[in-house]
């Protein structure tokens, strides 16, 4: 495998890069760098944490092994939603209810099943068993997500991620109306000791940051705010758990305090509404955005 770094990952250790360019994870990026199967401008790297630079030609053996994929099947019957797409990226509207990639009790019919009947290189880039995919969205939640279309644009987008570059913006309305009426949630989370399916604040999770604005407030036929969120981490139900922390769970969110008989809603009110990254390739700062679904434009309009 041949890969120009681009600038967006100059400066990281070229273990880091390599197990992002794979898939593999770190220690097998390791073991290659020690083996000399890892060059720089044709010559054998001799440390894990030598630094690349933008330009750098980064050539890998890898392992025959690690290049016999079996993930997710093809699936021309999904249909996804596509805003964007280049030779490097594909920004994706998710509908609500579509699961983004296989996992227990989802095996088949996901979005990256979709993805893979309209562009198969996918089956060649990031984790054999998500194709493609560097961020996700919760199976409710509808919006904007990026695909990364190449090895190269996987490794700069999770990049990205971790230096928290990626702008994402999420609508959503609460119960009550939260004061103050901006601020952000800062407050550790993992996995629920009492039920491992659900995440919780624990002073063992991982650090979680959510800023969030009051947009619109409501009194009539319940007390609710439309409220923008806007991750500066990414935890697994991040905005669902920081607000119902705060006491403002998501209206319709039944995993979280958030469904009730008072005002039903078909589905847990959360949108990713913006995207923004800078572009794999090109370097230029991008942005997406995609309008509030049907079915919670008219959980709005029953409010006032």
């Amino acid at each position: 495998m041949i890969e120009t770094i681009p600038a967006v990952l100059a400066g990281e250790r070229v273990d880091r890069v390599v197990a992002m360019l794979t898939g593999l994870p770190r220690s097998d990026a390791t073991v290659l760098v020690d083996a000399g199967a890892v060059r720089i401008g044709g010559v054998p790297v001799t440390s894990k944490s030598r630094k690349v630079a933008e330009g750098d030609q980064l050539e890998v053996d890898v392992p025959p092994a690690a290049t016999e994929r079996r993930g997710p099947e093809a699936d021309d019957a999904v249909d996804i939603p596509i805003v964007y797409a280049d030779d490097d990226v594909i920004v994706v509207d998710k509908p609500p209810e579509l699961v983004v990639h296989p996992g227990a009790g989802n095996a088949a019919a996901t979005m990256v099943s979709g993805l893979l009947a309209r562009y198969p290189e996918l089956a060649a880039v990031g984790e054999q068993e998500r194709p493609g995919i560097v961020h996700r969205l919760d199976k409710g939640t509808s919006g904007l997500l990026v695909v990364a279309r190449t090895p190269a644009a996987y490794a700069s987008l999770v990049a990205q991620l971790s230096d928290r570059t990626v702008e994402r913006r999420y609508a959503a309305l609460v119960w009550e109306w939260p004061e103050p009426p901006s601020g952000m949630v800062d407050a550790p989370i993992g996995r629920s000791r009492r039920d491992p399916t659900r995440m919780a604040i624990s002073a063992s999770g991982r650090e979680a940051r959510t800023r969030y604005e009051v947009i619109e407030r409501f009194s009539a036929p319940i007390t609710a705010a439309r409220i923008e969120c806007r991750l500066e981490t990414g935890r697994t139900h991040q905005i669902r758990v920081h607000l119902a922390a705060i006491g403002h769970p998501i209206v319709g969110d039944p995993r979280y305090r958030g469904a009730r008989t008072a005002f039903a809603v078909p589905r847990p009110f959360l949108h990713a509404r913006h995207l923004a990254f800078t572009h794999p390739t090109t370097g230029e700062r991008v942005a997406f955005d995609a309008p509030l679904p049907a079915d919670l434009e008219a959980v709005l309009a029953r409010l006032s």
